[in-house]
Order: structure tokens, then C-alpha cells, then sequence
């Protein structure tokens, strides 16, 4: 099946939140975000903007008619600023006026006197002046002060990582109106819908039930619109309940990327300790992770970052430590990854540090550190069908990795200008919330009396083609035409108490939940065609839109049966919950059954690098992943491709630049770069892992959405071996992303 929002795409005629067609009177909505990092003694003067013709009402922190608070893990977020500024972007007033161009011109008349503090930007500088969100949190295996004195080597250094840019297509924006009985309706650009409805009505000082959260589709989240949809929301929201009027807030580029969070840099320390035979027998890191002026989601990110700090190695002594360190940064939250690429960027510098010390492919560390079954996690979940070694077998099998590195060899030896280099990225992703409470679903299934099908679920499509996966649920289930069904909007008042779109879940969880509806309305339906037929229920099927009796076709087709159904008074809707079984952690003593299932793969990445101008080329990308057994190969190749370019674009061009006072200097699209049709590789085959299945993913299919990001640490290292090629004297810093400006200065000894 291709994906259904396809045609409308192209035509331009799916709906986004600013495709809305607003009522009669709608006002439109403009954020005064701080200029200035960290102050106290605020003063926001409105008089003259107020005045400013066009302009309906200004909304202060006093405006507010319920809680000025949108923490979700926390409660440390003013949605508007009172009495100190934290984070330059920090909202500080809605202007609501009769035009988006009015209310954004009457800005600019708004005076704000305050009186400055010192600013923190790095996770670095917080930790020595002790600022965090929350306490440390660490996870151990084994006793690793007692195997690193036992390890033949031992090597140790620090890394960083960059934050990352969402980009979604579609900027931040939500579209509320008034209903009856002081009741609000908002549609929203967000991953999340109960978390709006959920925060909107704290703002407000609603019930839950005042509020209802209509999502259609999202230009592109990225996890961007999990938590930081919200406050937008939530200010058209608030605006509607004081004016009585629809109210319209759309973030334009500029003030986007000025006011949401990014991804999470990171700033690490590892010690890595290998036996002769190139075994890890320990592993310590600590991970200090700028969370930016505010929680968001954080502590989870911290969570999942520890979750895969070893990546797809087993490592019997482990410690890992990781830090949320409280800066005057846009709090940072959740982005593709959800933290693990952070912690698997450390791991894989770790093993290239040790490979460099002992001057040998990092590639032969990794295969002998690969996971196999029954290893314990340092989480304490035992490894269940592991395909670690699997995917690393078929990749060897289709392209020799020893030949590729000899051929490689062998062109750097002959080569001046241009030097090659390559790496392997293996991958180990875990599926589930890590927030165990959180994996569970809801559908909600109605047959009409004419066969056609509504569905609605708490899924979110965001151009991942979550859609097109549970129309297959549905169609294959019930064996019917896919053009008899529709998906509803994700809808709070149809499917209450969602979690997020998030951690690569979403298909499994709502799935699921749908599957368990389709199977009770196909046994009703069942039990009437055999009533119908006066024969066994065990003997029918439906196939293809028509009753079946062992194997043979009868007179009775979908439309009448479904009408038969109806006309006897039998429900034709169901409401079905799942909740992940099995899974389970224990927080206080940080061990547990975390995850479902985990997502394996492995990627050789080969790159070349212009020695004379500092640029690099991605050449090839062989992968083999573990997609289950795909229920839709078209959707999960399209997953894994778009992941990986995100991934590459994280670790060689996308560079999050702040400046000392806390302002973002990557804040247009000529200066933040991100990867385009000239920067992601020219060769790039993927194939499917040869295996049966998780019976925990639906249909068997697994999860695609976030584990192919990760094959984009891979291209960092190819990129720093073939700098090494170059210049045999450069010790590797470990500080990504890998820009052409920091290439060239490593390729000539200025780093």
C-alpha cells in the first residue's frame, strides 16, 4: 500500500493548521519573545502597543486566568514571563489584533526594562557553578573500578555533541475557537494532543473536558512538537477564552528557531578499558547535558541517553552518570533519537580512541564487542533475540568489510588531494517509553450500515505514514477494500489520554489497540454470517469483502453482511485498549524490562575528503536493518532513508551556534545548514535483515522511525579516518559536528 496522504500532498490539498479556514471575527496572535538571556525586575511596558490601531488586547503573565505554568516533568516553565527572564526567545507577551501583520508591527512598540544577570550557555560551566534541573542519575554493571585494573588497556578522553535544528517544514502553530458552554476547541501542530488539552486547561483554570485538541496532520515534528507545541496552544487557547473570539498563532521562521528548544548538546567524559583480545571489560562515562533554562523533557532524554550509552556491545562493568545542567539556553527537548544518539556518539569515540591508541580498525573492536543472547543490559534487562551479530554477518556478506578497508588503504597510498575513509556504525535501539506508564493506546472503530469504516487512534501522522499503517491494520484485518475506510483526525473527545507521538512507538501502541477493535467487531460480524449460513463460525472467513465457508464463496458479501449485523441491533463500534505487556524498571534501583523489543542494524559508510579544500563527500552507504518482517517496505525504506540524512546532517554540517550572551547565532537558514540532495550520500542501498519478527511489534513489522538516525554517527568517523590519511599526526577530538571549517583545520595541524 503507498502512502495515502501521497495524492494530496502533491496536489497541495492536505490540510495543515494554517490551511484552516478561520471563522467570522478570528484574530491573529504575535509572541514578544526576551531579547536579552537572563534578568530579573522586568518591566514590560504595552501602553503605546495597546494604543496601536488594529490591536484587540495584549496578554501579560497577569492575564492569566488559571496556573502561568506548562512544565510537563516539572513544574519549572511560565508559559509568560513574570518577574525574570531565563532563556533569550523566553515569551513575554501575546498581541492579539485584528491581522497577523498588525499585532506583529505593534510589537515592536513594546518597551521591556530589566535589570541583567550572568549568563550561562555550556552544560560545562553549569555543572562547575552546581545548576541542574534534577538530581544525577547513573546505571551500573559489575564493578568497573576493579575491572579497569585488570584491563590491558586503558584509554580515556572527552567528547561533545551539537544540538540540532528541527527544520520541520511546518512552523509552530495551533488555531483555537469558542464553543458552548465556555467549552474551547483547538487545533493544534502538535505530537501530543492530551498533553495540550492537558496544559491548556491548567493555564486556563478549565477541566480537561472543557478543552477538545484536534490534530489533522503535522508538517514534519521530529519530537520538536512533543512538549513545545504546547505553549503555543496554549496562548491562542488562553486568547480565545478572554476575547470570546477564534483566535490564530502561526511562529514564523525567525521566531521558530529563535524561541523552541533543540536537541541536546552534550559534553562527555569516557574511560574504556579492553583485554588483549580487544574484549571491553569496562566502561565509565558521564554525560553532562545542557538542558537549557527549563526541564521539558529533559530527565527522560537523560534517561534514554543512559539506556544505550553501550550501544549494541556487550560490556560487563559499566557505569554510566548523566548530568541535566540548567543553562540560559531555549530549554532543549526531544528530537529524533530521544538522547540515545547522544550516548551512542560516546561509546563509538570510546572504541575509536582505543583503536587509535592501538593502531587498529575501530571496525575489529566493534565485532568483537557485539551483543549475543541472553547478555544483561546495564539497565538489567536480558537481551532477547538479539540480531547484533546477525546484521553484522549479512553486511559482512554483502560487501567484505576487510576488502573495502584494503581498497581503501590502497587509494590513500596513491592518492595526494584526495584521501578515503570508512566506518561501521552498528545500532541497538530500544522500543518502548522508558516512562513505563506511558505505553498504552486506545481505538476507536465504527462500522456503518452501508460497510464503510471510520477509525480514529491517539496517532499522530507527521509524514511518517502512520496513517498508512493503520488503514492496512484495518483493511487487512476486516479483508476489505482500503478505499472503505477512513482515518479520522486524532481527536482528544474521540480517543482521551494519548501519549505523545514519540519513541518510535506510535505504530506498535496504536496498532495494536486497533487490531484488538477489529478483531472484536470481525468475530460479531462473524457469528451473523454463520447464523446467516446455518453453518460452524469456524468454518467462515472473510476474504476480500466476501463470506467464505471452508474456503468457498458465498452469496454473502461485506455491505450485506454489515447491514445484517446492524439490523439484528449488534454494536458495530468498538473501543479497544492495549498496553504493553511484560515491560517494567524499577527507578530506585534503576534495573528493570524496559523495552519491548530492540531494533538492531549496521551501516559501512565510505567518504572522501578534498585535502586541498577541507570539503568531503559521502560516496556509499551499505545497510542492513532490522525492520521485522516490514509490513509496508515502501514507508519503512522511505523511514530509514530520511533518519539517516538527519543523522549525517547532525554529525557534519548542522552547527547550533550561540554566542556568550546566550543569542543564537544560527538562527536564519543561511546560516544553519542542513543537508540537501549534494550532501547525503550518491550510493545508498539498504536491505531488509533476514529474520522472523517480534511478535511485540504489530504485524511482526518493528519500529523505523528513530534507529536509523544513528547510522549517521558512522559518516563523523569515516570522514576523521580519512583526515587521519592526510595528516598521520592528528589525534582525534571527538567534537561533532564535523564542518568543513574544522576539517581543514585538522587536515593542516590548526586544531
Amino acid at each position: 500500500m503507498k502512502n495515502i496522504d501521497a495524492n494530496g500532498h502533491v496536489r497541495g490539498e492536505s490540510l495543515f493548521i494554517d490551511d484552516i479556514l478561520t471563522k467570522q471575527h478570528c484574530l491573529y496572535a504575535a509572541v514578544l519573545a526576551s531579547d536579552v538571556a537572563h534578568a530579573k525586575d522586568v518591566v514590560i511596558d504595552i501602553q503605546r502597543a495597546e494604543k496601536f490601531p488594529g490591536v484587540e488586547k495584549i496578554l501579560l503573565a497577569k492575564d492569566i486566568t488559571g496556573q502561568n505554568q506548562v512544565g510537563g516533568i516539572l513544574l519549572d516553565e511560565p508559559l509568560l514571563c513574570e518577574d525574570e527572564i531565563h532563556f533569550q526567545g523566553m515569551p513575554m507577551a501575546v498581541i492579539v489584533a485584528q491581522s497577523d501583520f498588525i499585532a506583529k508591527q505593534a510589537r515592536q512598540l513594546i518597551e521591556v526594562s530589566y535589570t541583567q544577570l550572568p549568563v550561562i550557555t555550556t552544560a560545562k560551566e553549569a555543572f562547575e557553578k552546581g545548576e541542574f534541573i534534577n538530581a544525577a542519575r547513573s546505571f551500573t554493571l559489575g564493578d568497573t573500578d576493579v575491572a579497569f585494573r585488570e584491563c590491558k588497556y586503558v584509554v580515556e578522553d572527552d567528547t561533545f555533541s551539537n544540538g540540532q535544528e528541527h527544520l520541520y517544514l511546518e512552523t509552530q502553530g495551533a488555531y483555537a475557537e469558542k464553543m458552548e458552554n465556555g467549552c474551547i476547541k483547538l487545533m493544534s501542530s502538535t505530537q501530543g494532543p492530551t498533553v495540550v488539552q492537558r496544559i491548556a486547561a491548567r493555564i486556563l483554570g478549565l477541566s480537561m473536558h472543557k478543552i477538545e485538541v484536534d490534530v489533522t496532520r503535522l508538517g514534519g515534528g521530529f519530537g520538536g512538537k512533543e512538549d513545545q507545541a504546547t505553549p503555543w496552544a496554549c496562548m491562542a487557547a488562553l486568547a480565545t477564552h478572554i476575547l470570546h473570539k477564534p483566535v490564530k498563532l502561526i511562529l514564523d521562521r525567525h521566531d521558530d528557531l529563535k524561541m523552541t528548544g533543540k536537541r541536546h548538546p552534550y559534553e562527555s567524559h569516557f574511560k574504556i578499558g579492553l583485554d588483549e583480545n580487544f574484549k571491553i571489560k569496562a566502561f565509565d562515562v558521564q554525560f553532562l547535558q545542557n538542558s537549557g533554562a527549563a526541564a521539558d523533557l529533559s530527565p527522560a532524554i537523560a534517561e534514554r541517553t543512559l539506556f544505550h550509552a553501550t550501544n549494541s556491545y556487550y560490556i560487563p562493568n559499566v557505569k554510566t552518570t548523566v548530568h541535566s545542567c540548567k543553562t540560559n539556553l531555549p530549554p532543549n527537548t526531544a528530537f529524533r533519537g530521544f538522547g540515545g544518539p547522544q550516548g551512542m556518539f560516546v561509546i563509538e569515540s570510546a572504541i575509536a580512541k582505543a583503536a587509535e591508541q592501538l593502531n587498529i580498525p575501530a571496525w575489529k573492536i566493534q565485532q568483537a564487542n557485539l551483543l549475543s543472547e541472553h547478555d544483561t543490559f546495564s539497565y538489567g534487562q536480558i537481551a532477547k533475540k538479539v540480531e547484533a551479530q546477525n546484521v553484522w554477518k549479512q553486511l559482512n556478506n554483502k560487501i567484505d568489510i576487510d576488502a573495502v578497508d584494503k581498497s581503501i588503504q590502497q587509494f590513500n597510498q596513491a592518492s595526494q588531494q584526495f584521501k578515503k575513509g570508512m566506518a561501521v556504525m552498528p545500532i541497538c535501539f530500544g522500543i518502548s517509553f522508558t516512562n513505563t506508564p506511558m505505553n498504552h493506546a486506545r481505538a476507536l472503530v465504527h462500522i456503518y450500515q452501508d460497510g464503510s469504516v471510520g477509525i480514529s487512534t491517539g496517532a499522530v501522522e507527521m509524514g511518517q505514514s502512520v496513517n498508512t499503517k493503520m488503514l492496512q491494520v484495518a483493511a487487512e484485518t476486516f479483508s476489505i477494500d482500503p478505499e472503505l475506510i477512513k482515518l479520522e483526525t486524532t481527536n482528544t473527545t474521540r480517543v482521551a489520554n494519548t501519549s505523545p507521538t514519540a519513541a518510535s512507538a506510535t505504530a506498535d501502541l496504536n496498532g495494536k489497540a486497533l487490531l484488538k477493535a477489529c478483531t472484536a467487531l470481525l468475530d460479531r460480524l462473524k457469528h451473523v454470517a454463520a447464523e446467516e449460513l446455518s453453518v460452524g463460525v469456524d468454518t467462515l472467513e472473510i476474504n476480500n469483502g466476501w463470506v467464505e465457508v471452508n474456503g468457498e464463496k458465498t452469496e454473502l458479501d461485506w455491505k450485506n453482511l454489515v447491514f445484517k449485523t446492524f439490523w439484528k441491533r449488534i454494536c458495530l463500534t468498538e473501543n479497544a485498549h492495549y498496553a504493553t505487556p511484560i515491560i517494567k524498571f524499577d527507578k530506585s534501583k534503576e534495573k528493570g524490562h524496559p523495552f519491548a523489543y530492540h531494533v538492531y542494524g549496521a551501516a559501512l559508510i565510505q567518504t572522501t575528503v578534498d585535502c586541498l579544500r577541507g570539503t568531503y563527500e559521502i560516496d556509499s552507504i551499505d545497510i542492513v536493518h532490522d525492520f521485522g518482517k516490514s509490513m509496508n517496505k515502501g514507508v519503512d525504506l522511505g523511514q530509514v532513508e530520511g533518519a539517516l540524512a538527519q543523522g549525517i546532517g547532525w554529525m557534519t554540517m548542522e552547527e547550533v551556534a550561540y554566542n556568550e550572551e546566550g543569542r543564537l547565532l544560527s538562527n536564519t537558514l543561511s546560516t544553519y545548514k542542513i543537508p540537501d540532495v549534494f550532501s547525503i550520500a550518491k550510493d545508498i542501498k539498504v536491505e531488509a535483515l533476514e529474520t522472523d519478527g517480534h511478535d511485540m511489534a504489530i504485524f511482526k513489522s518493528k519500529a523505523v522511525g528513530e534507529p536509523p538516525l544513528m547510522y549517521g554517527i558512522g559518516a563523523y568517523f569515516a570522514i576523521s579516518n580519512a583526515m587521519k590519511a592526510f595528516n598521520p599526526n592528528y589525534q582525534s577530538k571527538y567534537h561533532s559536528p564535523m564542518t568543513p571549517e574544522k576539517v581543514m583545520m585538522v587536515l593542516y595541524g590548526k586544531e
